[in-house]
């Protein structure tokens, strides 16, 4: 039997057994054996050389937005619109056959966008070029998926059922669960607050499952059986997804305003070029891009290619600005000049400590180097210049 099969069968299991306090540790154990089985559908066939032509795509510019949506719903269409970059759009299904990036200049900044084919269900288990399609967007930075506003709303559920079985977790935050492996020790189970959710007994039974006998759990969080097994397994990615609603010029106003009240959701129509100065907005904000300017001694601040960096990728203090100009210069700041929204004053004197806001300058103070030789002992003596003893030397002839 196959790895589908076996997750079908599971599946149809635990949909056979009813929810209650007796069957919540089976139920429980069947979670966690259809979690091994979908990481083990995921790794590679022996032998295969990648994701295949086409979905290697060099990363490029500030950040990364991959299109995720059903085919025919405007995702090449939007590409075209927001960067120029030509994808071929027809009214028929599967048009995009491989990944077709392209650069959005917005704020000062270049933003790749990836126009991704069209996913169908049960792209989780292999159908189409769904693996292929889920492992690209594994590597950006926000999902925009895409949905049809005349369509029912199933599509956006078997969307989201479908990264989330490839262990994409769209808007949610990582479960406060500390979980770490022994060698020794047996399992150590505690909990900052009252679980409703799991209790010893379940974790226990869970972590047999995956044949981990030595463990230390602790529970900062009600989380539930879900959250515990997406921890064990590790290999979770918790991302941002904008839902762009796309074609509301053959929707009512009452659908439309219904769906742009949503949370996370945009309405737009690339027929009619409808609103998407917000889209663009609210992908921006998603990101969570700063953008800092450098301003030399002496000079005005350069305001054409700013530093920007990401409170995902990194962070945004002075330390990591430093860092993103070249790693030696963290070494040699003696104190930085913050002008903008994040000082108390304009200019701040600021540490490598300082977190930098949006449109913040900064001036870097250097240390001065010493270039007389002195300093006790802690910088060498030039070669033009005289040692006591050479003197001595010198004036010894003359005093006898």
């Amino acid at each position: 039997m196959g790895i589908v099969e076996r997750i079908k069968e599971i599946e149809a299991e635990m949909a056979r057994t009813q929810k209650n306090k007796a069957t919540e540790y089976h139920l429980g154990q069947l979670k966690a054996k259809i979690a091994k089985l979908r990481t083990q559908l995921l790794e590679p066939p022996k032998g295969s050389s990648g994701a295949g032509e086409g979905f290697e795509v060099t990363k490029f510019g500030h950040g990364r937005v991959a299109l995720i949506g059903f085919p025919s719903v405007g995702k090449s269409t939007l590409l075209t619109m927001l960067t120029g970059t030509h994808s071929e759009a027809a009214s028929y299904e599967f048009t995009t056959l491989t990944c077709i990036p392209g650069i959005i200049h917005y704020n000062d900044t270049k933003i790749q966008l990836l126009d991704l084919p069209g996913i169908i269900e049960g792209a989780s288990e292999g159908k189409g070029r769904g693996r292929q399609v889920i492992a690209v967007s594994k590597s950006a930075d926000i999902v925009l998926m895409v949905l049809d506003a005349s369509k029912s709303e199933g599509h956006r559920q078997i969307l989201t059922k479908e990264l989330e079985a490839v262990g994409l977790r769209l808007n949610k935050k990582p479960p406060q669960i500390y979980f770490k492996k022994k060698k020794t020790g047996g399992i150590s189970f505690n909990s900052t607050l009252h679980l409703t959710h799991v209790d010893e007994k379940l974790c226990y039974q869970i972590l047999h499952e995956y044949k981990i006998h030595n463990a230390e759990v602790l529970f900062r969080e009600d989380a539930t059986v879900d959250d515990l097994i997406d921890v064990i397994e590790g290999n979770r990615k918790y991302m941002k997804c904008i839902y762009v609603y796309n074609k509301i010029d053959v929707v009512g106003i009452d659908d439309v305003d219904r769906l742009a009240r949503q949370p996370n959701s945009v309405v737009i129509s690339c027929n009619m070029k409808l609103n998407l100065d917000r889209l663009l907005a609210k992908m921006w904000e998603a990101m969570g891009l700063v953008r800092v300017y450098t301003k030399p001694q002496g000079q005005q601040p350069d305001f054409t290619d700013p530093v920007v960096l990401s409170a995902d990728r990194g962070g945004c203090t002075v330390e990591d600005f430093c860092n993103h100009i070249h790693r030696s210069l963290v070494k040699d700041v003696k104190y930085v000049l913050v002008w903008g929204t994040s000082a108390r004053h304009s200019p701040q004197h600021c540490g490598l400590a300082q977190m930098l806001e949006d449109e913040d300058v900064v001036q870097i103070v250097k240390k001065k180097e010493k270039e007389d030789g002195g300093g006790r002992g802690r910088f060498k003596s030039h070669s033009n210049a005289p040692s006591r003893i050479s003197d001595r030397e010198k004036k010894a002839p003359l005093k006898t």
